[in-house]
């Protein structure tokens, strides 16, 4: 067994980065279930006076292929005495360029890092796990904003479902996507269409197929990315369903971002969308697939949270500690559970 050191990367985010370390010894955690060994002595140490992320291993290349994923992980050294770093070689999923997720910035933007985490932890926790690396998978996000999530989900090369009920973002989304897929001269295709159910006009959705190479539209090997413009609290008969394998949400936050109540007012209450919600969002969700949800428990209890989703017949997936502060308002937290199955 060797001794490792992960590096981890900045982060635009103060606040967040001040916490990432603690974060990622989590995130290690949920890796543990598709390594082919044990990960153990987990710590944090000063090496040049610098912070890494050590731990204890035998780590065969599938492993580093999975730890090479991890949200914030830079780069990775296998310890070699104790004055020596040998670089081990990350081989992240990265369909696309990086700034696919860098490059939009908006009032609300969920934090890049903390987008792949709570990816990272829905998908480990579902019975997709093992196809992590080289299966093809369909993401969710129900309350999908202009699509930090969509575009992680792209990058690891997996199809991507969403629902927004502002017009704007989805329009702003459009834009963005077109725009830089004729930047990058990616073959692609995208149209935003009406959506009508009993005769009546019910949403509006964002079709666009994309390749990562030339080669690879020739060749069929291709994205599909749906965003539906509707009331994630309605989706009855506009999205199929088992056809999602995990399902990720950032929910409103309570200070300036809300959801739509039932009389179309704006509501600050979280917990009373997501009762609303959860048994559309399940519909989506195969057998076996995970939802991971993120939220300000300053508005809203975990509890409370979590009795709606244990109500909904959904298993919680128990982590270590990954709640954090994001400022002086919100303090935010992560639950995921998984559906029997």
């Amino acid at each position: 067994m060797s001794r490792y050191a992960l590096l981890l990367a900045p982060s635009a985010n103060r606040v967040y980065a001040d916490q990432a370390g603690r974060l990622s010894r989590a995130e290690l955690a949920a890796f543990r279930p598709v390594l082919s060994g044990d990960v153990t002595d987990v710590g944090a140490e000063a090496i040049g006076g610098v912070e890494y992320l050590t731990f204890d291993a035998d780590l065969q290349p599938r492993d580093v292929a999975y730890l090479s994923n991890m949200s914030a992980a830079y780069a990775l050294f296998e310890r070699a005495g104790d004055d020596l770093l040998r670089p081990v070689e990350l081989t992240p999923l990265a369909r696309y360029d990086s700034d696919l997720i860098t490059i939009p910035k908006y009032a609300g933007k969920t934090n890049e890092q903390f987008t792949k985490l709570l990816l990272n932890l829905t998908l480990l926790a579902s019975k997709s796990a093992s196809r992590m690396l080289d299966g093809h998978l369909v993401v969710g996000d129900p309350l999908a904003g202009r699509g930090t999530t969509l575009n992680q989900a792209l990058m690891y090369g997996y199809d991507a479902v969403g629902v927004e009920i502002d017009g704007k973002d989805v329009e702003a989304y459009k834009l963005f996507l077109q725009t830089w897929l004729k930047r990058k001269r990616l073959k692609h295709t995208a149209e935003l269409v009406p959506v009508r159910r009993q005769g009546r006009r019910a949403a509006r959705r964002l079709e666009i197929t994309m390749a990562a190479s030339k080669e690879d539209h020739k060749a069929g090997v291709v994205q599909r990315l749906t965003v539906l413009n509707a009331d994630t609290t309605a989706l009855d008969g506009l999205i199929r369903a088992n056809t999602v394998d995990v399902l990720v949400a950032d929910l409103p936050y309570g200070v300036a971002h809300g959801s739509y109540d039932d009389e179309g007012g704006m509501s600050r209450r979280p917990l009373d969308l997501l009762e609303r919600a959860v048994p559309q969002w399940l519909a989506l969700l195969r057998p076996g697939g995970a939802i991971g949800l993120s939220w300000n428990t300053k508005v809203a209890r975990r509890e409370l949270a979590e009795d709606i989703l244990l109500a909904n017949g959904l298993d919680l997936v128990v982590h270590e500690e990954l709640s954090h502060r994001v400022d002086q308002g919100i303090e935010r937290d992560v639950v995921v559970a998984r559906k029997r199955g």
